[in-house]
């Protein structure tokens, strides 16, 4: 008989809060919850729900203004909570290791490589000089990094984010830990730097047998590495089970909720609609003495939610559980939400059109005998054409040149040669200053971060009534006023919003009036830069939703730029793969994300993490890490990574334009008999394969 696996981490009733200005804040209410050793918990849920403060309570890095109000941490039988600063440095590092969102965050900018780690070894093991720098070579050749004697001997800022990456990872195995925590480790990582993060982290877990408890908001990340997960919201943990049974069959509205805010892969807005959670979560002054999601939850049920708090209780199979006091009743619903309403344009008018336009980079060292430069070609030759209301998707790996292109459209760089065709004029020799109002008003740009591009010194009504006044067709006060009305309608921001700062606003807020900016003067064009990669699930499709409104409100073409696959195949109208600043493949949305493929394409496709239980996945893998953009290639750009290159030709002939369908043109050396006889990177889990078919 096998007995259970011991619990290495006990965590009861635990209670934290966060002094403000205003009083105490709950953050963490109540928790309780044990990992057993060896495996890997997984904590979803939105920002401001707790996550990030358990991990923090475990690591007892709760700062100045956290503290425990209650509760008690055990780990391996010794409790964490009232051990002195002594003894907690002993456990730190050795016995309990954690990784940050932010590897950049979490390295020392003034020490190497090889310098950051051996410290480790120097402070947790009594290892020589030369011992702690062969270990630290060989964590290094572990982890994936190449030429490790190079990596260890460069400073933080010389490494690549996936780099940075797995510097930090290899740091936290340095000491073998019996228990890691990892916050969000891969949200800023493209999705094939996030698929090898996560190959590594399994790796590494089997080798030392490490106990992990991974936080993230990303549902398709925890189904692939959690055993189990524990779904949190306000600060309590309100679904808990195994991994494959809380997703494929959740009982909590909440994990709902969030299921629902997941895009599909395999079909876009057309076929399904994405419903966002409404409203946020509340900040809690106090335990709530009801059911503290009734008021975003569609079962709510008056004189059932809003009596006692519901308890955590079992949902019937083994080591599932739940809080809510009508799970019993809620139907798990497999089917999709039916598709919004969708407004076809009448006639296809260009709005955009781009005719080999190119830009390339020159930089000059700061102090050299020779004024040699460095050429980075960040854009080579893209052809585009973009017609009013679509909606065009730009994907491709972080250092591709999707950002610099939609810089170079806006006016924000100047193109090196190419034409830019902005509703029939040619402005590619007219920078954003000298344009005319007319061609500003009808381009626009929503940025990535919206916390660098809204002046916290000024109130929303102000920007906002700063962009009817520059971009609007409104003259007169009222007019203006009802124009600014009816843009926080249409981003769904309540009145008060306008007295308030950015600094006052969640995440989602500020990115909600970075949108009604944007489309203030209805404008022919926006441009969407990562939008929503720093957002959680159910802010991001809102921000989704909004986009969408917002451009068939006002008949606007959008260039959607993103690595997030899914959120892609379910916005766009038209996708554009990137790769080393040339376009490798463009179609349709149906046309890229089924064969014939790119290799690159396939590759993206492949690392995607799914939440779909019915779609079996193929995994491919590149080899290396992306090039520099300063690399003068003959051949292919991504023949060195390729993982059906054909031989010599791939790196000293450009390859042609294949033309694979109508609209869709793929730039590859393999013939298109070929790309057609690749197998889908996604299938149906209840696919039976026909005796021939051993593609798969």
């Amino acid at each position: 008989m096998n007995m259970p696996a011991p619990n290495i981490l006990s965590i009861e009733s635990l209670d934290v809060r966060y002094r403000a200005h205003d009083g105490d804040i709950v953050a963490v209410a109540g928790v309780s919850l044990n990992l057993k050793r060896g495996e890997c918990y997984g904590l979803v849920g939105e920002s401001g729900c707790g996550k990030s403060t358990i991990a923090l309570a475990i690591m007892q890095y709760l700062g100045n203004r956290g503290r425990l109000a209650g509760g008690t941490i055990v780990f391996e039988g010794q409790s964490l909570t009232n051990l002195t600063p002594k003894a907690l440095r002993a456990i730190r590092g050795s016995r309990i290791a954690m990784i940050y969102q932010d590897a950049t965050g979490a390295l020392n900018p003034t020490l190497t490589v090889r310098q950051q780690l051996g410290e480790v070894l120097k402070v947790h093991s009594a290892n020589d000089r030369e011992t702690r720098r062969q270990r630290v070579l060989a964590m290094l050749d572990a982890v994936g990094l190449p030429d490790p004697k190079a990596t260890a001997a460069r400073f933080p800022h010389q490494l690549s984010g996936g780099q940075k990456q797995r510097v930090v990872i290899a740091m936290a195995f340095l000491a073998a830990p019996d228990l890691l925590i990892l916050d969000e480790p891969t949200t800023a990582l493209d999705v094939t730097v996030e698929a090898e993060i996560i190959d590594l982290l399994r790796q590494m877990r089997t080798e030392h047998g490490t106990t992990m408890l991974f936080v993230s908001h990303n549902l398709g990340l925890i189904r692939r590495v959690s055993d189990r997960v524990g779904v949190m919201y306000a600060g309590r943990i309100v679904e808990e089970g195994p991994t494959d049974q809380i997703i494929d069959f959740p009982r909590h509205p909440y994990t709902q909720g969030l299921l629902s805010c997941v895009p599909r892969i395999n079909a876009g807005r057309r076929v399904y609609g994405l419903r966002s959670i409404p409203g946020q979560v509340q900040r809690l002054r106090a335990l709530p003495k009801r059911c503290s999601f009734m008021e975003r939850c569609s079962f709510a049920r008056p004189g059932v939610c809003d009596g006692l708090s519901p308890e955590l209780t079992s949902s019937g199979p083994a080591g599932t559980l739940v809080r809510c006091h009508r799970w019993s009743e809620i139907e798990v619903d497999h089917s999709l939400p039916p598709p919004g309403d969708e407004t076809a344009t009448e006639s296809y008018t260009p709005v955009l059109q781009l005719k080999g336009v190119s830009k390339t980079f020159y930089l000059r060292p700061l102090f050299a005998f020779r004024r040699q430069e460095t050429q980075i070609l960040a854009n080579r030759y893209v052809d585009l054409e973009l017609g009013r209301g679509e909606v065009l998707g730009l994907v491709g790996e972080s250092g591709c040149g999707k950002s610099t292109l939609g810089h170079v459209v806006m006016g924000l760089e100047r193109p090196s040669s190419g034409q830019i065709i902005l509703l029939g004029k040619d402005v590619s020799d007219v920078p954003i200053g000298q344009r005319t109002a007319e061609q500003i008003r009808n381009i626009q740009m929503v940025f990535q971060n919206p916390d660098r591009t809204l002046n916290p010194s000024h109130t929303v009504g102000f920007i906002l009534g700063r962009a009817v006044r520059k971009l609007g067709k409104s003259r007169t006060h009222a007019a203006r006023k009802a124009e600014i009305a009816e843009l926080m309608d249409r981003v769904r921001l309540p009145e008060e919003t306008l007295h308030m700062t950015a600094g006052q606003l969640s995440g989602g807020q500020r990115q909600r009036v970075a949108v009604a900016r944007a489309f203030a003067g209805s404008p022919a064009l926006v441009i969407a830069d990562e939008p929503t990669s720093a957002l959680d699930t159910s802010v991001k499709t809102a921000i989704l939703e909004l986009l969408l409104s917002a451009r068939a409100a006002s008949d606007t073409a959008l260039i959607f730029i993103s690595h997030d696959l899914g959120v892609v195949r379910y916005i766009a109208d038209r996708v554009a793969v990137m790769y080393l600043g040339q376009i490798v493949e463009i179609g349709t949305v149906d046309q890229v994300f089924a064969p014939p493929y790119h290799p690159y394409t396939e590759v993206l496709l492949s690392t995607l993490p799914l939440v779909d239980s019915m779609l079996e996945q193929r995994r491919l893998r590149m080899q290396g890490e992306l090039q520099s953009l300063s690399a003068h290639g003959a051949g292919c750009p991504f023949a060195g990574r390729c993982p059906r290159r054909i031989g010599e030709v791939c790196d000293t002939v450009p390859p042609e334009q294949i033309a694979a369908g109508p609209n869709h043109v793929i730039r590859c050396h393999i013939p298109l008999a070929e790309l057609r006889d690749v197998p889908p990177v996604f299938r149906s889990a209840q696919y039976v394969p026909d005796e021939k078919d051993d593609r798969w």
